[in-house]
């Protein structure tokens, strides 16, 4: 079931690059945009949470939660935004694949995990896989002009890692729902001081039904539901199976391309799933330890 709900993860993200294209600017500043997703995904954890019998947070554990709301929701969605805007959706993919590898070395200095070389192996296999299809054919341009954007979104990659790594431990205490309600809590109200201005400034009578469609998949799919099944995989999966699932994000949204007719499937594909699911068996292998 973990691995299920990473699958059904990396679904949503990989149907979100059709789904959210066009949004940003015209319809939605990023700042303003976050904030959106933010509350709306903070609203939809309570009231489910509403439903479920309370659990009491420990008193230092609201610390870990306020740097998890930081690094998870703030950082995270804030810099992968701003970042986009400023450098090119081709460099945003390349350099978000990085965030297995920001994991790995997290995961070794924050949790005291074994770095194995199983597992540095398959970050390697299922980045060859990622890179396949995010590259290959395609013209990639780093320079001074994306330098600011680039280092955004390597920051984004870095931001979701460290709290991939720091939300782990508080899965050994509570329930995933009671941990990421508080999470997004503390996010939005990071948040909230930032894009308010763009939010307010955003004309929803322009909205039609598929703006309005995408937006809703947005807050819905790729926030509230996205964000609740990794944390639910957390319970029992490592922060770094966690982050491999990345590397299928691109190789679903060209599945999805070829199925609606705007891409075809070729040998490059097929070999790239192929890696990815190498990378994410090795690196989901157990230790002798029995730590996944």
């Amino acid at each position: 079931m973990p691995h299920l709900a990473l699958f059904g993860t990396s679904l949503l993200y990989g149907i979100n690059y059709t789904v959210a294209k066009g949004l940003m600017p015209d319809y939605l500043e990023p700042l303003g945009f976050i904030l959106t997703r933010a509350f709306g995904a903070l609203l939809m954890f309570w009231l489910l949470g509403s439903l479920y019998k309370s659990e009491k947070i420990e008193r230092n554990d609201f610390i870990r939660l306020a740097f998890c709301g930081l690094f998870g929701v703030a950082l995270n969605q804030s810099l992968f935004f701003s970042g986009l805007n400023l450098t090119t959706p081709i460099n945003a993919a390349i350099i978000m694949t990085t965030n297995p590898i920001m994991v790995l070395i997290a995961t070794g200095i924050i949790l005291k995990e074994r770095l194995t070389k199983t597992r540095w192996l398959g970050i390697g296999i299922g980045l060859s896989g990622a890179l396949l299809v995010i590259a290959v054919g395609k013209s990639i341009h780093f320079g001074s002009d994306t330098v600011l954007g680039d280092l955004m979104i390597f920051l984004n990659a870095t931001s979701y890692g460290i709290y991939l790594v720091i939300v782990k431990p508080l899965m050994v205490k509570y329930k995933p729902l009671t941990v990421i309600k508080w999470v997004f809590l503390f996010g939005a109200l990071y948040v909230f001081p930032f894009g308010i201005g763009q939010f307010m400034d955003v004309e929803w009578s322009t909205f039609d039904s598929s703006i309005w469609g995408a937006v809703t998949f947005v807050v819905i799919g790729t926030t509230f539901l996205a964000y609740l099944f990794n944390i639910y995989a957390l319970k029992s999966l490592s922060p770094s199976v966690v982050s491999i699932y990345i590397y299928a994000q691109p190789v679903i949204a060209s599945l999805i391309a070829v199925t609606l007719g705007a891409d075809s499937l070729d040998s490059i594909k097929i070999m790239a799933t192929l890696l990815i699911f190498v990378g994410v068996y090795l690196v989901g292998k157990p230790t002798k330890k029995g730590v996944v």
